[in-house]
């Protein structure tokens, strides 16, 4: 599963993010800024800083963000001195864009904001379609606007060239504060919510993201032009609202909602590709009449809301053709607030403790999910402090007093050494402590040394935001003092011996026993505080959240998640020890084992040769029921018995028939085949049966290939695991391809692997293709590469690219035929289509009614079966459906805003614009279909591509890199570094 990331800002305005394949959470980057909440994406996450301004966090990639500015150089020619820039008065500018419209020098352009720098600059394009022009980049037409060839003729009257220049964008893994071009008397009051979604529009152009906002004053922002090139984007616009807003929602469709100052919520309609900002609001009342709705979030389908009473509230019959629903369910818990992520997954902080809830069983269907558990993650500066403290721990245990001589030492001295285990806290003044807060006492315990004990008896009422954010300007003003005071007194442990004490901690452990905690002092109980610490958090107290955003999360529900163990001490030390033992020691001990186990193995054969073999031959029979389809009249399936037979010979070699029992007019007959002249067995997708093939080489020639059901999912890849792995075990292959193999992939997208034979291309005679054994790998890909030094690549169908961990197996393929390590995980998306057709008649102008010879009005692309929205049915039943049928605008020959194509007649070719003689016109329906299988392939993010090429022959050694080239989604060309043999990825 490719990892993914939950964001979340603790009440002290840092933000952190946890991996869904991490234990910890780690801290952002760029920690200058404290936040108040954050609204993230998978490339992208958006922000309000405590200073109310907007940022935006880009994370980096392979490939930067580029943009192409391009203005136009015209001349014209005139008798005197040919070609020159003194055009006529009716003429376009000299320097102009593409339309001639505007005007465009070259130092008119500038970078948008800071976060921009130039690549190079300015220079002309010697290309002209693909195609290079003559030297100087010169275009020619007969006149302005017109077709431009790179040929001068004799009646060109006008040419022109294009100029480039590249600017990137810089500030990526950092917040760059968003920089407003506008008016400052325009400009809109300081922002208290963001949210941003938006990215599946139905086919928008690629990464545009509808980015949302809500001011002090309850109104509402749109960031306009929010793109893969242009993350920043350029204006807000005001969006009108039924009243004032608190709160907003964006999900990653067209759902938006918004929260009103009254309680109710309003509900964006009209949201899609043409028109992102919507059209009109809709109002939906709260579920509870007494407590207005606090805070909501919305997902694909799904909106989650808070009341005012904490209560958590899910509302039913949320849909792209219904996006306000129909009623409101009541969840268990209260909650500060929740957040949806990618496929609907929930999260939420809860209102005592503010820990982080995951909404466990989620699924496509009980969307409402069935209960909350805590993630109990640690923070990534917590491991060094969990191994040291939990090191001594477990050695205290048998060095009982060496451990409490330590800890008073650790107590009485050095503050930077208890700094790793402050008790959880919100601070208050140290340097001028009240006399009502804590008293500090000093005790001898008998070992002649002072023992610091703190007693605290205060109550505190829970600080609400506001106190928040006194608390943390207070905070940063204690670090200042507490660094002067460091400064001025050489022993500052001397003076300053307070601990941090958490405030709702207090109401549970109104006094701290001074002879209790001598008797039962650990190293997590009593901390220090540390001047200049910068963790307000001991190390065994979860951090306390004010806001989380999951709307870059994908949670894949196959794959566990580590959020809910605590990492025990004991481990931590284990782990410790086990990195101690370097690589190096570990193969040196392989190798003496193997060579042990070597060497009796061979002892023990030796006295054993003379004996002759108690057994020459055994056989081994499989039996089943399953169906046949029997291919000539009636052609139908039929039910069937079939053994497999396996015998061994004296040699230690196997080979294997497959009987196939039938009745034929009440008699019974068989058809056999022998495995070792099966060239392929593969699954058939079919949307009804559970069916597979085998191949011969005479079957292949006549197209007629054995053609077998079973009754459930589980038995059909139980019989194609026992098929192959007795038709490698006839022909000897076992093992991980060879580097020489040759890999394919079907066209719907099984994997394939054949050894290639001596004969295959050198030899008097050679092996035809039709008899090379075809083994199956697990996994799904839209295209393979591969070369001679085992390096193998491939491009699922949803672009993401997969690299070959070495492994054999995976997917159905179990037991001895798969590899134990180097099988993940593996998924891949692609899209159903069918086509909505109609034709024009004079009396109502466009219908679904056509001619009796007319196509079906709802069909596949060749119009010769009928395809409408109930009757399609994914490829197979190891798809399932990943979203709702929508309208395909990326389609060749162009459509209009509508998605139609039209045409003279069925079929034809389509345009995306009506002329006179169009009579029909169709349009492309999608819907996305998912798989889950395992293979040995490892995700290469984070770039999707269309194709790539590996070099399929070198002789360099094993450390050379070897030459791989690929083209992006977005038509970049690419080079992939560093790929060696050892390190394919």
């Amino acid at each position: 599963m490719p990892s993914s990331l939950l964001w979340a800002v603790d009440i002290f305005g840092r933000v952190y993010t946890l991996s869904t394949v991490g234990q910890y959470w780690e801290l952002c980057k760029d920690t200058q800024l404290e936040f108040k909440r954050v609204s993230a994406v998978k490339q992208c996450c958006w922000g309000i800083a405590c200073d109310h301004q907007v940022y935006t966090y880009v994370f980096s990639g392979d490939v930067p963000i580029r943009y192409q500015e391009e203005t136009y150089e015209n001349q014209r020619w005139n008798p005197v001195g040919g070609f020159c820039e003194k055009l006529l008065p009716s003429d376009r500018w000299q320097w102009s864009d593409v339309s001639g419209l505007k005007h465009q020098q070259l130092d008119s352009f500038t970078l948008p904001s800071p976060h921009w720098e130039w690549e190079s600059d300015w220079y002309v394009d010697e290309n002209i379609g693909g195609e290079p022009t003559e030297k100087g980049g010169w275009t020619y037409a007969i006149d302005f606007p017109s077709t431009y060839t790179k040929d001068k003729k004799w009646n060109s009257c006008v040419r022109r060239r294009r100029w480039i220049r590249y600017r990137r964008y810089k500030s990526r893994d950092v917040w760059a504060k968003i920089v407003s071009h506008a008016d400052p008397d325009q400009l809109p009051d300081p922002f208290n919510d963001i949210s941003i979604g938006g990215w599946e529009i139905t086919d928008e152009p690629l990464g545009r993201l509808s980015v949302w906002a809500v001011s002090l004053q309850g109104r509402v922002w749109y960031r306009e032009n929010v793109c893969h090139h242009n993350p920043e984007g350029s204006t807000w616009s005001l969006i009108t609202t039924p009243g004032e807003v608190v709160q907003i929602s964006c999900g990653p469709y067209d759902l938006l909602w918004a929260t009103l100052w009254e309680g109710q919520a309003i509900v964006r309609e009209g949201i899609d590709r043409n028109n992102p900002q919507g059209v009109s609001w809709s109002i939906v009342e709260s579920p509870s009449s007494e407590n207005g709705i606090m805070h909501i979030s919305v997902g694909v389908d799904v909106v989650w809301c808070v009341t005012k009473d904490r209560k958590v509230w899910f509302r039913r019959g949320v849909n792209s053709h219904n996006p306000c629903g129909t009623s409101w369910i009541e969840m268990v818990g209260e909650m500060m607030m929740v957040t949806v992520g990618l496929n609907n997954q929930v999260w939420g902080i809860g209102c005592d403790d503010r820990a982080i809830y995951f909404r466990q069983g989620v699924t496509p269907s009980e969307l409402s999910g069935k209960t909350w558990k805590a993630i109990v993650s640690g923070r990534e500066s917590d491991r060094s402090q969990t191994g040291s403290s939990t090191s001594l721990l477990s050695a205290g245990c048998f060095f009982t007093d060496d451990i409490q001589n330590q800890t008073n030492a650790i107590v009485q001295g050095d503050t930077d050494a208890s700094s790793d285990t402050e008790l959880p806290s919100i601070p208050r003044n140290v340097a001028n402590p009240p006399p009502t807060a804590a008293a500090a006492s000093s005790i001898n315990d008998g070992t002649g040394r002072q023992t610091a004990a703190i007693c605290a008896n205060v109550t505190v009422d829970p600080l609400d935001s506001d106190q928040e954010e006194a608390a943390v300007a207070s905070t940063r003003n204690e670090k200042a003092n507490l660094e002067m005071d460091k400064s001025t007194n050489p022993h500052p442990s001397a003076e300053l011996q307070w601990t941090n004490i958490d405030l709702k901690e207090a109401q549970k452990h109104p006094v701290l026993s001074v002879s209790t905690f001598a008797e039962t002092s650990s190293l997590s109980s009593l901390g220090m505080f540390s001047v200049g610490a910068e963790e307000q958090y001991g190390a065994d107290e979860h951090p306390l959240w004010a806001w989380v955003s999951g709307g870059g999360c994908l949670v894949d529900l196959h794959s566990p998640l580590k959020w809910f163990t605590v990492p025990s001490g004991l481990s931590s030390s284990v782990q410790s020890l086990s990195l101690s033992i370097t690589p190096a020691q570990t193969a040196a001990w392989r190798k003496q084992i193997f060579q042990q186990l070597s060497e009796r193995t061979k002892r023990e054969l030796e006295n054993f040769r003379h004996y002759e073999q108690a057994i020459e031959q055994s056989v081994w029979v499989k039996t089943g029921t399953l169906q046949w389809w029997r291919n000539w009249k009636p052609h139908k399936w039929m039910d069937v018995r079939v053994a497999l037979e396996q015998f061994t010979g004296s040699d230690g070699m196997r080979d294997s028939i497959l009987f196939v029992y039938y009745m034929y007019h009440e008699e019974k007959k068989y058809i056999h085949v022998f495995l070792n002249e099966v060239t392929i067995i593969v699954e058939v997708l079919n949307e009804a049966k559970h069916s597979f093939a085998l191949y011969t080489p005479e079957r292949t020639k006549q197209r007629w290939p054995i053609r077998l059901a079973a009754a459930t999912e589980q038995e059909m890849h139980d019989w194609l695991s026992l098929l192959n792995m007795s038709c490698c075990e006839s022909r000897r292959i076992q093992g991980p391809p060879s580097h020489h193999a040759i890999w394919s992939v079907t066209c719907k997208g099984d994997i394939f692997v054949s050894e290639p034979s001596p004969e295959l291309e050198a030899g008097p005679h050679l092996m035809p293709c039709d008899q090379m054994f075809w083994r199956q790998v697990g996994g799904h890909l839209r295209l393979i590469e591969c070369n001679n030094r085992g390096i193998v690549w491939g491009i699922g169908y949803d672009h993401t690219a997969w690299v070959y961990t070495g492994g054999y197996g995976g997917g159905f393929i179990q037991g001895l035929a798969s590899s134990a390590d180097n099988i993940y995980t593996q998924s891949d998306v692609k899209c159903v289509y069918i086509y909505e057709n109609q034709r024009w008649n004079p009396v109502t102008g466009y219908s679904s009614r056509g001619l009796p010879t007319d196509r079906y009005m709802w069909s596949d692309a060749s119009g010769l079966q009928e395809c409408t929205k109930i009757n399609t049915k994914p490829p197979s039943p190891q798809w399932s459906w990943v979203s709702d049928w929508y309208i395909d605008f990326n389609i060749s020959g162009g459509t209009d805003r509508e998605g139609w194509q039209y045409a003279a007649d069925f079929p034809a070719s389509y345009h995306g614009h009506k002329t006179m003689k169009d009579f029909v016109r169709r349009r492309r329906w999608a819907r996305k279909c998912k798989i889950v299988t395992s293979g040995p392939w490892l995700e290469v993010p984070p770039v999707t591509l269309w194709d790539i090429s590996i070099i399929p022959s070198s002789d360099a050694d094993d450390e050379e890199a070897v030459a791989l080239w690929a083209i992006s989604d977005k038509g970049d060309v690419l080079c992939r570094l560093g790929v060696t043999q050892q390190n394919p990825a």
